[in-house]
């Protein structure tokens, strides 16, 4: 039987991701990885995060990758130049010097085809896969870009879901409530790997689809 796994928010932090994929997981080229945004932005190796993708692709392993906001802030910062203040306010900086450039409009084509490529949704089995969450006030909640990549707190439609559940990160949580919450119809699998300094964060966090238990990595980076 083939395996699948979310995982949370990395923002840079390569070697975690790594460690993550390779020593705990122990991925395998038949597993299927859905890893929800937020790959950038205030950890010290973005580019790291998505080397690392791109080459397991490369290779073989089957990996979807989610939008997260950071990503949606970085595309947009060429836009203007609040755009651009935008994104460094929010950790920006850290993603240009991992790359070595001064604006997004530098990076090399391989990587903002990555990024352009990026999914805002990814229905499987029981399961949708989204960075921050789905709007459920309007007909269609897969309509709402916005709300895919910023929503919190948000109220879930059991009907319109039917029998599927929620997977999807933004919003840091520390283990315990991440824990308490894994047989909810929306399951928060973003432990704030980046923030190690804050207590309770600092987690890497894959969720095992098929046995719907956590696997949790400390920030290495």
């Amino acid at each position: 039987m083939s395996r699948s796994f979310a995982i949370g928010d990395i923002h840079g932090c390569s070697k975690t991701f790594r460690f993550l994929l390779f020593d705990k997981i122990q991925i395998k080229k038949s597993d299927k990885i859905y890893c929800l945004g937020d790959y950038i932005d205030r950890g010290a190796d973005s580019k790291g995060v998505i080397d690392l993708i791109m080459e397991l692709r490369e290779n073989g392993y089957n990996i979807h990758t989610l939008r997260g906001n950071h990503e949606q802030l970085m595309i947009d910062s060429v836009k203007s130049e609040a755009s651009f203040n935008h994104w460094i306010r929010n950790g920006g900086n850290a993603t240009l010097e991992s790359f070595k450039i001064s604006s997004y409009s530098e990076i090399d084509s391989q990587y903002k085809n990555f990024f352009s490529r990026t999914k805002f949704y990814v229905q499987s089995g029981n399961f949708v896969f989204v960075h921050a969450g789905l709007n459920f006030q309007i007909p269609n909640p897969f309509t709402d870009k916005g709300a895919m990549l910023w929503i919190r707190d948000f109220q879930i439609d059991e009907i319109f879901l039917g029998r599927k559940s929620i997977i999807h990160g933004h919003t840091p949580k520390p283990l315990d409530v991440i824990l308490g919450k894994l047989n909810s119809i929306a399951i928060n699998i973003d432990g704030g790997c980046v923030f190690k300094h804050k207590p309770d964060l600092g987690n890497l966090i894959a969720l095992d689809m098929n046995q719907k238990k956590i696997i949790v990595v400390k920030n290495i980076d």
